[in-house]
């Protein structure tokens, strides 16, 4: 599975991981999976080290347009999002991520999971 995650309730975190191709539909179960949950408000850490995004440019339209559809309709009050991600690639698709969402939270970007995981940490102070 190119995507997967485990949510934290106890801890109010949910740690993600992506490897290999990452498409829409990977993203949208994600998406989804979160709002069953209800860990929309959650930290979130999100390692990207080893995903190949295979987005096209309306794939990532369409994520924005979601993400900014849970904001408008008060689905989403986003906890802390740190992102690990060590390819320029990659780093260029979080970043047009970060911005086509229009959240309110704090988002990061990392290279290592100890950085993203003590920023996390901080966040909650």
């Amino acid at each position: 599975m190119p995507m997967r995650w485990t949510i934290s309730h106890d801890e109010r975190l949910v740690l993600a991981t992506a490897e290999g191709p990452l498409g829409l539909l990977e993203i949208e179960a994600y998406f989804d999976a979160l709002i069953v949950a209800g860990a929309q408000p959650y930290a979130k850490l999100f390692d990207g080290r080893s995903m190949d995004v295979r987005l096209t440019d309306d794939d990532v339209m369409a994520v924005g347009a979601r993400m900014s559809a849970y904001v408008k309709d008060q689905q989403w009050t986003g906890g802390p999002a740190a992102f690990v991600v060590t390819t320029r690639a990659n780093r260029e698709f979080v970043k047009r991520f970060i911005n086509l969402t229009a959240s309110p939270r704090q988002a990061k970007i990392f290279q290592t999971l100890d950085e993203a995981r003590a920023w996390l940490d901080e966040q909650k102070s």
